[in-house]
Formats: structure tokens, C-alpha cells, sequence
């Protein structure tokens, strides 16, 4: 029986990260990707997404992004650069392998694909992300509204929305865009329970993750609290001006948080009623983690039970791309990286019987960061 150092679970930009530092530490083991590419999410986003950090900013270990450093990023950029990353480095992935269920037999785990495939591995690393299942708040009366409802995962572009009136729910950084650039072609607005908060994208001429860089915020090894989808209120919408300006002038305009769904559109706290056409939940997302409910390792919301990514219920589990899991970067492009360092170290420290042989070994050398 072929036994694995560590099975990824995911093959986005955290999956990417835990390989390459799996890679250097010198252990065999295979990254498991449910879609067709190692891509993660980011195929998935709006057309008009840019990073909110500049590209000097925005790598995974080992390979800057390209270009110039103090860009933005566009979605198709990082899709790119992701694929890059996984054929530079010559990472073991299998596409088209979605993980059915995890358990734990003997020290060792088994996990199960939906493709009937069974692996057996020493650890598991969760890198199935952060923005994976969108969440979809329960309001009343949602059942009782005929428009067309969507959440923000699904939106693509404004052309669909053309002239209509369009709710969008949430205040934080995709919530924003997407409203601003609705609001060109479409009578958008804006709810939340409180108002958008932004944050000046540059201090001094610098943008703000110089700031948080020099200072060490962004590294600051402790967890975060996890922003909750239930209030809409995101802080700190990074902006240069535009955004603010947007919601200053009413187009997207902004209202408190309805207090009900109708047949046609909502009912405002003040009980005045608005029809919409369209209704698109920016909502956030909840943990994608199901696929572990038989090692005990979630708790009862379906969140894992870790510290800094190393399970604290099951021994040799750990998880890469948890939003706050160690620092304000975890779950970014920049940060994944330092998290998946960190627990590989663990995970390295714990295999009792770590691959001897160069036929047990990934066959695959780092190459030379460029």
C-alpha cells in the first residue's frame, strides 16, 4: 500500500503553498484539486476584480509575481501566475479529485475521493480555502420574493443587469465594487447593518501594505477574529477615493439594513417598500470543511478546532488559507505562505516515520526562486 508524508486537500493558492514548502522539506505527497485546474476560486470572480495589494505584495514562496511590483493585480493575472506557480515548481497534483470524506485508521489517514479512489497518508493538510461556499443569510419573507437572487460568487459582470434595479447586500470589499460598478448601467443599492468603512489605500504616497509590512502588522503571529457574514459590516474597504465618492454622491446609494422580503422587493425599517429586480447576496463565505465531520475535527458550526493551522483534536491535521489563522495576511496571497511554513515545520517534526528511501521521496526538486 502506497502510503503519502501528507495529502493536500485543495489546489488553490493554499494548496500551492503547502506543496512548495512539502517540497523543500523533502516528503512525498500529493495535492488534490476538485477542479480542473490550480486555480482555486479565482476563475470564479467578477471580470473587473483587482488585488487590493500591490504585485510586490501578492506572491507565494518562491516566485514573485510578475511585472510591475506596484500594480494591481488583475483576476487573470492571478490565474495565471497560479498555473505558472504549479508548472515551475513540477508540484504532484491530481485534477478533477474531489475529497469525499477523511477518516483515520491506525495513525494513519484515509481519504476518500467522489472518484472511488482511497489515499493513505501519514498527515492531511485542509487547504480547501476560504471562499469557497457562499453563505446566504436567511431574512424573513426570503422565501416569498420572485426576483432574481444571486450571491456575489456568481457575479460576473453588469451586462445581465442592465436597467434594473439591483440590491446588493453587505458592505464589505467586494459588496463595494460590485455596487460601484452596477451603479453604471443598473439604479443599485447598497444595504448593511452599518454603514461602509474605508480606509485610505495610500498613507504619505505609500500604499498601506508598505505600512503594514514595516511595522510587522501583517506578520503579527496571533489568530484574528473571523469576520462574521451574519452582520454585513466588513470593516476597512481599501479605496483611493473613488469608492467613497460613489456612496457620497448615491450612486450606489446606501440604506440601514431592511427588514423584510416581499414578493417584489423589501420592506425598509422605516416601512416604506422598494421593489428590485435582482437581489445579489455579498454575503461572505462559510467554511468548506465537511469532508473532515468524520475525524471529529469541526465544531458544531463546521469550523475547524485549530491553533495557528495544527489541529487541536487530531493529531497530524492541519489547515493552510483560514482567514486570521495566524496573522491579518492569512488567507492572502502573501500570507499563505508564512501558515503553510508553520505547520509543515510541525508536520515534519511528527512524522515518526518520514519516508527513507528515494522511491518513497516526492521525486520532485524545488527549483531556484527567481
Amino acid at each position: 500500500m502506497e502510503i503519502y508524508d501528507s495529502v493536500v486537500i485543495g489546489g488553490g493558492q493554499a494548496g500551492l503553498a503547502a506543496g512548495y514548502h512539502l517540497q523543500r522539506n523533502g516528503l512525498r505527497f500529493v495535492i488534490l484539486e476538485a477542479g480542473s485546474e490550480t486555480t482555486g476560486s479565482w476563475t470564479r470572480y467578477y471580470d473587473s476584480l483587482k488585488l487590493f495589494s500591490p504585485a510586490r505584495y501578492s506572491s507565494l514562496p518562491g516566485m514573485p509575481f510578475p511585472g510591475d511590483p506596484d500594480r494591481y493585480p488583475t483576476r487573470d493575472e492571478v490565474v495565471d501566475y497560479l498555473r505558472s506557480y504549479a508548472r515551475h515548481f513540477h508540484l504532484p497534483i491530481m485534477t478533477d479529485t474531489r475529497v469525499e470524506r477523511v477518516e483515520r485508521h491506525d495513525a494513519l489517514f484515509h481519504v476518500f475521493t467522489q472518484q472511488g479512489q482511497t489515499l493513505t497518508a501519514r498527515s492531511v493538510i485542509a487547504a480547501t480555502g476560504a471562499f469557497n461556499r457562499p453563505h446566504f443569510p436567511q431574512f424573513y419573507g426570503h422565501e416569498a420574493y420572485a426576483g432574481r437572487v444571486l450571491h456575489s460568487a456568481q457575479y460576473i459582470n453588469p451586462k445581465p443587469f442592465e436597467g434594473q434595479r439591483v440590491l446588493v447586500i453587505g458592505a464589505g470589499t467586494s459588496a463595494v465594487q460590485i455596487g460601484v460598478e452596477l451603479a453604471h448601467t443598473a439604479q443599485v443599492t447598497l444595504t448593511s447593518r452599518q454603514p461602509v468603512r474605508f480606509r485610505r489605500q495610500h498613507i504619505l504616497g505609500l500604499d498601506l501594505h508598505f505600512w503594514v509590512t514595516v511595522t510587522g502588522y501583517d506578520t503579527l503571529n496571533r489568530p484574528f477574529p473571523r469576520w462574521d457574514p451574519f452582520k454585513f459590516d466588513r470593516p476597512d474597504v481599501l479605496d483611493t477615493g473613488n469608492y467613497q465618492a460613489a456612496l457620497q454622491s448615491g450612486n450606489p446609494a446606501w440604506r440601514p439594513l431592511f427588514n423584510c422580503f416581499h414578493r417584489d422587493g423589501v420592506t425598509w425599517a422605516d416601512g416604506t417598500v422598494q421593489n428590485f429586480d435582482s437581489v445579489i447576496f455579498a454575503t461572505g463565505y462559510r467554511p468548506n470543511l465537511a469532508y473532515l465531520q468524520p475525524l471529529g475535527a469541526l465544531d458544531e458550526h463546521g469550523n475547524a478546532l485549530h491553533n495557528g493551522g495544527i489541529s487541536t483534536s487530531v493529531p497530524r491535521l492541519y489547515y493552510v488559507g483560514i482567514s486570521g489563522q495566524r496573522s491579518f495576511s492569512s488567507a492572502t496571497l502573501r500570507g499563505v505562505g508564512r501558515d503553510a511554513a508553520y505547520v509543515i515545520h510541525d508536520l515534519r517534526g511528527h512524522l515518526k516515520n518520514p519516508a527513507k528511501s528515494s522511491a518513497e521521496r516526492c521525486c520532485f526538486k524545488p527549483q531556484p526562486a527567481v
